[in-house]
């Protein structure tokens, strides 16, 4: 049985979200009547146009999209779109109160060398934080896994793994968001993407702690729920990720694969509220 909204049953001390688009075509706005019911506090990744009705049912937006994984700034010819969409953006979350907007390095190109991918991300980057500071919103660079995750025709999974994109590696996005040295350009340590590439997650996490100004949540393998088939201890990273003063939001980002997403979403809920 689920505490009702304001049990003390619940400690809340993980400030839970959730990315809408893993529960399409679900409706979302009962889904953010049931994120309100079940404890969770914001949501994001879902339409801009739905802000007004999610926060009139007493919930957050925690965090705004911008120029998507695909095209980013690691090719030069991206600049202008990823520049124009970052600040439309940053202008975004400060009207509707999101503490964070999120950036993406983008996918490989043929023809540009990592040196030259890292020299055009952190110039581009580095053009849109002194706005992003006078704003007072934090950028999030998101870490994503490079492999490709089949489903059981043998088609690629589109969003359990992305193979090209660049920043694939935890380590090297924390080198580029040191690069950029602004307390306004954080990492979004996605804790399944990290599973796949990294590891070591509390270690990392800890290791990171200074720069992490978000997080994501899915069960590997399979971006599914955080249950007993999943791999990762989740009670234990996000213990430790108490232990940090981490004190920003966790979103749960998991693709429910059960026929009541709901319930899912309950016992993911659950298992963070540590």
């Amino acid at each position: 049985m689920f505490a009702e909204e304001g049990s003390d049953v619940s400690s809340r001390r993980i400030r839970q979200s959730i990315m809408g688009w893993c529960f399409q075509p679900m409706d979302m706005i009962d889904l953010a009547k049931h994120c309100k019911r079940i404890g969770l506090e914001a949501m994001e990744g879902i339409d801009s146009k739905l802000y007004d009705q999610v926060r009139e049912l007493g919930l957050k937006i925690s965090l705004v999209s911008s120029h998507g994984f695909t095209n980013g700034p690691l090719d030069p010819d991206n600049h202008a779109e990823v520049e124009s969409k970052l600040r439309s953006g940053i202008d975004l979350a400060a009207k509707v109160g999101a503490p964070s907007v999120i950036t993406f390095t983008g996918m490989r190109k043929e023809g540009i060398s990592d040196a030259a991918a890292r020299k055009n991300c952190v110039e581009c980057w580095k053009r849109v934080v002194p706005y992003a500071e006078e704003k007072g919103i934090t950028l999030v660079l998101e870490h994503l896994n490079s492999k490709a995750h089949r489903n059981p025709d043998g088609s690629i999974h589109p969003m359990k793994g992305h193979p090209g994109y660049w920043g694939d590696d935890v380590h090297l996005c924390a080198e580029l968001i040191n690069e950029v040295g602004s307390e306004r350009f954080k990492l979004l340590f996605d804790i399944y993407h990290v599973q796949i590439m990294n590891g070591d997650l509390i270690a990392n996490l800890q290791r990171y702690q200074s720069i992490i100004g978000h997080y994501h949540t899915a069960g590997n393998p399979g971006r599914r729920e955080l249950d007993e088939r999943n791999e990762i201890n989740y009670p234990a990273v996000m213990q430790a990720i108490l232990d940090t003063g981490y004190d920003g939001y966790v979103a749960q980002e998991f693709i429910p694969t059960g026929d009541n997403p709901i319930e899912s979403l309950e016992q993911a809920y659950q298992v963070c509220d540590v």
